[in-house]
């Protein structure tokens, strides 16, 4: 099999092979690798890249399949974690020059539920500084171009999770949305981005326990990967008071179901609070119109958002300054 073919597979079809030895975790990490070093140049989207752990991880991986044990969800997966993320051993610098020698002693919570679903930790993906902004850039890595079109954004504050998924450098990835930071990334780079409700996935750690103004999920090329990679980062952990109590197996379902009658508002530019240009407000016209064909009721429809980008602001900033606030100190 061509290792070009296993970057471009989905990610449930890549746990399936893993899972029946029809190749190996070993296998599947070095065309990854192969094709890193060929492509991520041009779009800067995995910024530190730790071969030799994954690679001890993957061997544990295909040993544990040999001895005929359960490796869990994510079966030899390739992932990078987003440079907000503390991951233990592995330089994490949040984009910022006052953080870019700093190499954790403890994973964060997440990196830790997924390598124990059996994700690969191959290294970390761009974020701009503190994960603050639309675009990723930052005085470290520098920026990171859309595979699409490296001229253009490849958006964040988690571009470069999405611009390694649209590249075909990794299968899934992690990320993190305050204002857009999962959502902003997936449409722009043409892959599933999806915020989950607070709590859904507990985060530790963190000085805001009780926050839901900030969430970690899920990023893939599909629905059905994204809600896979979900199902293992969900879950209740008591260091989370607002985690959600059930598990996520609910994701691993099936995800066909009856759209008619479904009722669905939308609306193109949040009711005139945000300006939008004539080609996005066609994309969206299109996109109520496949609602419509498959039985949605749809209606253009909206809250009233005035003033909501003036609290967002202020959230915002009471969120960097309570998780800063060391750092501020200085």
């Amino acid at each position: 099999m061509a290792d070009t073919n296993l970057c471009h597979m989905t990610a449930s079809r890549l746990k399936g092979l893993i899972t029946r030895r029809e190749i190996s975790a070993v296998e599947l990490l070095d065309a990854h690798l192969e094709h890193i070093d060929r492509v991520n140049p041009s779009i800067n989207a995995i910024v530190t890249l730790v071969p030799d752990i994954a690679r001890a991880q993957a061997r544990e991986i295909d040993a544990r399949l040999a001895r005929g044990e359960s490796v869990g969800p994510l079966a030899g997966l390739p992932i990078a974690h987003k440079d907000l993320l503390p991951t233990a051993g592995i330089r994490t610098t949040h984009g910022s020059r006052l953080h870019a020698d700093d190499v954790p002693a403890e994973d964060a919570l997440l990196v830790t539920r997924l390598r124990r679903a059996g994700a690969v930790t191959l290294g970390k993906t761009n974020t701009p500084e503190w994960g603050a902004g639309s675009h990723t850039f930052n005085d470290v890595f520098g920026a990171t171009a859309n595979p699409w079109d490296t001229t253009r954004s490849a958006g964040g504050s988690s571009g470069g999770a999405g611009a390694a998924l649209a590249a075909r450098l990794l299968p899934i990835a992690d990320g993190s949305d305050m204002g857009g930071s999962l959502r902003n990334p997936g449409n722009f780079n043409n892959v599933v981005g999806m915020r989950p409700s607070p709590g859904r996935v507990p985060v530790w750690p963190t000085p805001m326990g009780w926050s839901p103004l900030g969430v970690l999920g899920p990023m893939a090329r599909t629905v059905t990967d994204c809600a896979l990679l979900l199902a293992a980062m969900s879950g209740p952990d008591p260091r989370s008071p607002i985690s959600i109590e059930e598990s996520g197996d609910g994701f691993l379902g099936e995800l066909a179901r009856d759209f008619r009658g479904t009722r669905v508002a939308f609306s193109p530019d949040f009711g005139g609070q945000l300006p939008v240009a004539p080609e996005v407000r066609g994309v969206i016209a299109d996109a109520a119109k496949v609602l419509e064909r498959i039985g949605c009721e749809v209606a253009l429809d909206c809250p009233d958002f005035s003033g909501a980008d003036e609290a967002f602001k202020t959230l915002r900033a009471w969120s960097f300054a309570s998780k800063h606030s060391e750092t501020l100190a200085r």
